[in-house]
């Protein structure tokens, strides 16, 4: 464990399980507040939010920002199961503090700060604040859990949502250290904490000056290139994106190639799908199927 929270919190659910330990009815209300907020956020607004920069897009690839700012109509649509799955996330974060309160972990709730980055405003909100340092918590996937929040490495090595830059920039702007990310696993409820021990606050933050001024000249790059790919170690002579495009829902329109197709060399029964912006001749029957948006 990386975190004395994370004691203190098992220990209250050791308890817990045991019928032992109960949760006071002041931090009852409070989850069901932040609940009842949640879904008046999740569902309340009906009009979309002009494009700025914000606390939790700071770390997001350029490309992806400046087709937000410049042709959000070009969006991918939402599922239907998006709201939900936004809701679920408040919902676990207004848990996981009255927990954290019920063990007696002492902490500073959310507060939104602002960051001034070359004459303009940046704000945001954190979550939590323990022992001087601003943490995120965070609900994930299985897979997520296991393998991109496995440590801060991991999370650096593939972070779409920008997520290291996010808590920098909460850092910065509240003068407090970058703490780390609270995840919690929403397939069994499993939890840890992630320190970002390896986080440079001041390299983030010359990022997000980067991107502050490169969405003021609003001149278009892509921010990634395809990959070559390969089957049992050998080139098939096809280009693929690589997962930072995969989440992104401006790829089609910033590839106006990409076909999502199922990996054409796989002898697999359900292969896994495979974004090509290029496939080599003798793969070209494959192009007629796939999805486009």
């Amino acid at each position: 464990m990386n975190h004395r929270g994370e004691i203190a919190l098992h220990q209250f659910l050791e308890k817990a399980v045991k019928r032992k330990s109960t949760i006071s009815k002041d931090v009852a209300s409070q989850i069901s507040q932040d609940v009842y907020d949640a879904v008046i956020k999740q569902f309340g607004e009906n009009k979309p939010r002009e494009f700025r920069l914000r606390m939790s897009n700071v770390g997001r690839p350029y490309c992806q920002l400046w087709f937000e700012k410049n042709k959000p109509e070009t969006a991918l649509p939402k599922p239907t199961t998006f709201i939900m799955n936004m809701l679920l996330g408040d919902i676990v974060e207004a848990v996981f503090k009255g927990l954290l309160k019920e063990a007696r972990v002492d902490y500073k709730d959310s507060d939104t700060v602002k960051l001034s980055v070359d004459n303009d405003t940046i704000t945001g909100t954190y979550d939590i604040v323990i022992d001087d340092a601003v943490d995120d918590i965070k609900s994930a996937s299985d897979w997520s859990y296991k393998n991109k929040f496995l440590c801060f490495d991991t999370l650096k090595s593939s972070d779409p949502f920008g997520y290291i830059g996010q808590l920098a920039g909460y850092a910065k702007a509240s003068g407090l250290k970058a703490g780390g990310w609270w995840v919690v696993n929403k397939a069994n409820g499993e939890f840890k904490y992630i320190p970002a021990s390896g986080i440079d606050v001041e390299e983030e933050l010359n990022k997000i000056k980067t991107i502050n001024k490169k969405l003021k000249e609003n001149k278009f790059e892509r921010c990634f290139e395809p990959q070559i790919e390969t089957f049992r170690s050998k080139p098939t002579g096809n280009k693929v994106l690589g997962t930072e495009c995969g989440f992104c829902d401006y790829r089609f329109s910033c590839w106006p190639t990409l076909k999502e197709l199922p990996a054409v060399k796989s002898q697999a029964k359900e292969p896994k799908i495979v974004n090509y912006v290029e496939l080599a001749h003798e793969y070209q029957g494959a192009w007629q199927g796939g999805y486009v948006a």
